[in-house]
Parts: structure tokens; C-alpha cells; sequence
């Protein structure tokens, strides 16, 4: 797969994907959904045909919420974060396995250790990884309790030197209310850094989109799960909304 020619020229040239642990399951389910996994793996083995270098940050949401757990009062919060960080790890094994049993060279790289089955976080290695056709695939957050996976996401996106952030979410872009609620919710297809935190839109949590801002790393905001979408926006088509700096 790494080998062959790519199917056209990549508007972005290295592209950071977040994709959360829900999207490994079912709408309300739990878990990992083989699927769900499917088409993941296939939409992020498509998107690297295109040509670019992509790495994939994942969230662990479907296995645990660490922040849900601490709430409830049994565990402390950064216990319930590192709990987290493992079911990341689980959803970053199963891409890995995944894309490499349908000939998509990938590595796992976790900001813990977990030396039995993933390498450590190292800069350096990611890129090389990812100059060599490889999918990168970054587990375990941070590192630190107390900061999201979009906040791993934002500082990965930094570190390896993203063209773009991509989020995928289970809605098609960003609206100016909730379009689960209102009807009337009117998307955007451009919208500065500036007019969300001006709008209180709720994109990110604020140190991610932060990070993005201040770095110029522009953020696009799709639908995962409409086939094509990933390889489409990595080719520069318009899928749903494009946060940039101005």
C-alpha cells in the first residue's frame, strides 16, 4: 500500500485526524463495533492513498470517560484520566491491526508506556513514520491527566507540523445553535478563530483551540462517516466547516 502510486495530489501535505472513541461503536453503544472499524479504517486508508502523511489522534470515550468517572466521587480525577488514557490505547490497537491487515503500514506511538505494545511517543520517530507512508496512530493522550484528547490532538497536530487539524464529529460541520435541537441551526462553511470564541461555539475545549490558533493550524470540522469525506478534505474539497485564523 505504502508503495503505490498515490490517486492524486494532496492539498495538505501532513493532515492530524482526531476521531472520537464514539466512533468506534455504534450511536449509544459501547465498545468496538468491527463495522464501525471497518469504515474507519477504510475512510483513513483512502485519505493516505491521496498521497498525504497522516497521523490520527483517538479518543477512548467508547471504552471509558475518565471525567464522567471522577465525577462521580469513588476516584480521584487524574486516576480516572489515566483509566482514559488506556482506552485509548485499546481503540489505537485495533486501527493499528486494522489498516495493517488491509495493507495500510501503521504504527502505534502512546504518550505512556506500554512497551508490549505500542512505541513510545518520540517527535522525531513520528515523522519518520510518517515520511515512509506509514499511518501514525497517537494513544494515551497527553500523557497528563487533566487534558482532553482535542488537547492531544492540538499539541500533536503542533509538534509533527500539521497543515491542518481534521475532527470529526457525528455531525456534518459547525452551526451557529445545536442542530440535534433546532431545526432552523444554519452551518458554516468558513468561520474565524475570532467569531467562535466570539460565538461561544463550542468546537474544542479552549486549550486545544487555543494551541490551534496560535499556531495557525486551521481546524475542519466534518462528518466522518459519510463515505469519501476524509480523502475529499484532504484533496481541499469543502466538507463541512473550516475554522482559520482570518
Amino acid at each position: 500500500m505504502a508503495d503505490a502510486e498515490p490517486d492524486s495530489k494532496p492539498f495538505y501535505n501532513r493532515v492530524l485526524l482526531k476521531i472520537s472513541g464514539e466512533a468506534f461503536c455504534k450511536p449509544g453503544g459501547f465498545g468496538i463495533d468491527g463495522d464501525d472499524l471497518e469504515l474507519i479504517a477504510g475512510e483513513i486508508i483512502a485519505a493516505a492513498r491521496v498521497g498525504t502523511q497522516l497521523a490520527v489522534v483517538v479518543g477512548g470515550g467508547n471504552i471509558i470517560r475518565g471525567a464522567a468517572l471522577a465525577k462521580q466521587g469513588h476516584i480521584p480525577q487524574a486516576t480516572a484520566d489515566y483509566m482514559g488514557m488506556l482506552g485509548t490505547a485499546i481503540n489505537g490497537l485495533a486501527l493499528r491491526e486494522i489498516l495493517e491487515k488491509r495493507g495500510q503500514p501503521a504504527r502505534m506511538l502512546s504518550a505512556i508506556n506500554l512497551p508490549a505494545v505500542a512505541e513510545s511517543f518520540i517527535r522525531g520517530r513520528a515523522v519518520r513514520h510518517m515520511e515512509k507512508g506509514r499511518v501514525v496512530v497517537f494513544a494515551a493522550g497527553t500523557g497528563n491527566p487533566f487534558f482532553t484528547t482535542d488537547t492531544a490532538a492540538a499539541l500533536r497536530a503542533t509538534e509533527i507540523g500539521a497543515d491542518v487539524l481534521l475532527k470529526a464529529t457525528k455531525v456534518d460541520g459547525i452551526y451557529d445553535k445545536d442542530p440535534m435541537v433546532h431545526s432552523d441551526a444554519q452551518r458554516y462553511e468558513t468561520i474565524t478563530f475570532k467569531e467562535v470564541m466570539d460565538k461561544q461555539l463550542g468546537v474544542m475545549d479552549l486549550t486545544a483551540f487555543s494551541m490551534c490558533m496560535e499556531h495557525k493550524i486551521p481546524i475542519v470540522v466534518f462528518n466522518m462517516k459519510t463515505p469519501g469525506h476524509i480523502a475529499e478534505v484532504v484533496k481541499g474539497k469543502d466538507h463541512g466547516t473550516r475554522v482559520v485564523v482570518s
